[in-house]
């Protein structure tokens, strides 16, 4: 463990490179002598610096070589046997990787090249002298999975789920079982999801998706074929999937994972369990449903770890965050946060609830699921089948004391007017709506019932948000906008950037993504024609007279910043004002 005098160090060395401030690096040691860790760890965790700063800056400190994925440094020498050299699984568990041998000398890179006992141990088990490099833990994860080949495996495992050769046809033939292509026995189905190669190739397949950040899964199947695709960041990409005939037993595997009916068919299902890489948790939800030709599973994949709760990296500019600070402060009043499904309103609720939070204050949540557990806040999970619903839980909280409400949606007349009284009676409430813009939510929860008066005397603010895809820091590329590209659209930057892709990005061209938002504040002008029923359009006219930006404005001036594509800014926005 580094010393407080290292601490010091290494944050004077971060103050001069301009990463943090001493506000900053104050609060960061203060967390740090209450939680322990190392001072880089905790800046990281508290998303006031980014991983790959941290090990730059912390390379410099050290004297030790900064390598990255996206340089291409990350890349061992081939025909050494560096992977005979150091195991697959002793490389995974202590995040080093191999890069090259000279003679007896090896170079290795790690997360932590401080780690004595471990570059001892890696001596003893080489016999070689150990000359480390410094690199993040997530791109030495990276690049072990390339170099050892899991996507390999799993593409060995999905060539050899092609090979049903004709004696294995003939023999069911014979004795009369079912081939690959007919409905098997539950038994049966069963003892095939059980079976190793299944097994394996089910785990290859979330393995892979979470290496390369997948927040979704889809398994389809169809006339002759099954499809498997991921969602990364936002987009689907098609994987070369398995063999039809496995499509039965790679469902049951997964419905057993989940702890669904594999019997039942029929009906949609739903289902979760949980994986760990590492110290990475990674909860999944399973969906089932039936179609023309069987089952289609869908798994939605949720790693915390990659989750900053934090309203300064989320893509708000600062204008927005002071607008945001100022609606949360209020001690009541009913904001909602609207948006279509994985538009990252629950990420930024809870990001807005992890900032307020605090000991003199009664937290009170109920979510359809719980996504994300927070310390000092007490949260409810709905359970309609015995009869725990938003509006029955809602109605208990009022009697449990509470300063701030989170609901996680507003689906019905009751939750409606729950929230709404709650808010009029002195309370912080939060929650979410499905409108594609601010303005549409007013004329959405009058549509629910809520009467004009209620609302604009309860209403503090509307966000409204969408999630752009980010450029890959490493291969993007700027260039002169041209006349007929930005026609009709208002750029201030001269130069704007576009996707290009590398090994860091799996060749995408994006990695990660950031929000882009409308913020509605409710002043009285608004109010009185929330009163007076005025129209959906009315009210946008005079929210953009009054300063709103809308989510076209905020995508273009992210195209401007070079954090994304105009062509994706465009296709989130419909390339409309």
């Amino acid at each position: 463990m580094l010393n407080k005098g290292r601490y010091l160090r290494l944050g004077e060395l971060l103050v001069k490179e301009g990463l943090l401030n001493e506000v900053q690096l104050e609060k960061a040691i203060a967390t740090q002598r209450q939680e322990g860790g190392r001072l880089g760890e905790v800046l990281v965790k508290l998303g006031i610096v980014k991983e790959d700063q941290m090990v730059a800056v912390l390379g410099k400190q050290l004297n030790v070589p900064y390598f990255s994925l996206g340089t291409g440094m990350l890349k061992p020498a081939a025909d050494q046997g560096l992977e005979r050299l150091i195991p697959h699984e002793f490389a995974l568990k202590n995040s080093i990787l191999p890069l090259s041998r000279t003679l007896r000398s090896l170079t290795v890179a790690m997360s932590d090249p401080l780690d004595l006992i471990l570059i001892d141990n890696l001596g003893r088990l080489t016999n070689c002298e150990i000359n480390p490099v410094i690199a993040t833990k997530s791109d030495i994860v990276k690049a072990i999975e390339d170099f050892y080949g899991k996507s390999a495996m799993l593409k060995q495992a999905v060539d050899a789920s092609y090979d049903v050769s004709a004696a294995d046809l003939a023999s069911a033939a014979t004795t009369g079982e079912e081939t690959p292509d007919q409905e098997l026995s539950l038994d049966k189905l069963v003892a095939r999801a059980e079976e190793a190669p299944v097994v394996k190739l089910v785990d290859l397949i979330i393995r892979q998706a979470i290496d390369e950040r997948a927040s979704d899964i889809h398994i389809e199947p169809f006339n002759n074929k099954i499809s498997l695709r991921y969602r990364i960041d936002g987009k689907l990409y098609e994987i070369p999937p398995p063999a039809k005939h496995l499509h039965l037993p790679i469902i049951s595997r997964i419905k057993i994972l989940a702890k669904l009916d594999i019997a039942e068919k029929r009906l949609p299902q739903d289902g979760a369990f949980m994986v760990r890489i590492g110290e990475r948790p990674i909860d999944i939800r399973v969906s089932s449903i039936p179609t023309i030709y069987g089952e289609k599973i869908a798994m939605r994949l949720l790693d915390r770890s990659q989750v900053v709760l934090d309203l300064n990296q989320l893509g708000f500019d600062l204008k927005q965050l002071e607008l945001i600070r100022k609606c949360i402060s209020t001690p009541y009043g009913l904001i909602f946060l609207t948006g279509p499904t994985g538009s990252g309103k629950t990420t930024t609720l809870y990001a807005i609830l992890n900032e307020i939070k605090s000991p003199t204050k009664n937290i009170v949540t109920i979510e359809d699921p719980v996504e994300y557990k927070l310390d000092g806040i007490n949260q409810v999970q709905i359970k309609p089948e015995i009869g725990l619903t938003f509006a029955s839980a809602l109605r208990s909280f009022l009697r449990q004391d509470p300063d701030i409400m989170l609901v996680g949606e507003v689906r019905d007349l009751e939750t409606a007017q729950i929230c709404v009284r709650s808010a009029l009676t002195g309370r912080l409430v939060l929650s979410t709506l499905h409108t594609n813009d601010a303005p549409t939510a007013v004329s959405r929860l009058m549509d629910i019932g809520i009467e004009p008066y209620m609302l604009s005397s309860s209403l503090v603010a509307i966000i409204s948000q969408r999630l752009v895809r980010k450029l890959c820091p490493d291969c993007k590329e700027a260039y002169e906008s041209g006349e007929q590209e930005t026609k009709n659209i208002k750029l201030k930057a001269e130069l704007i950037y576009k996707a290009k892709g590398c090994a860091s990005c799996n060749n995408t061209g994006y990695k990660g993504r950031i929000c882009i938002s409308e913020i509605m504040i409710l002043n009285e002008e608004l109010k009185n024609l929330i009163s007076q029923r005025a129209s959906f359009q009315k009210i946008r006219e005079v929210a953009r007279a009054n300063g709103m930006q809308t989510l076209y404005e905020s995508a273009l001036k992210k195209v401007e910043e070079g954090s994304t594509s105009l062509e994706d800014a465009l296709s989130i926005t419909l390339g409309a004002d």
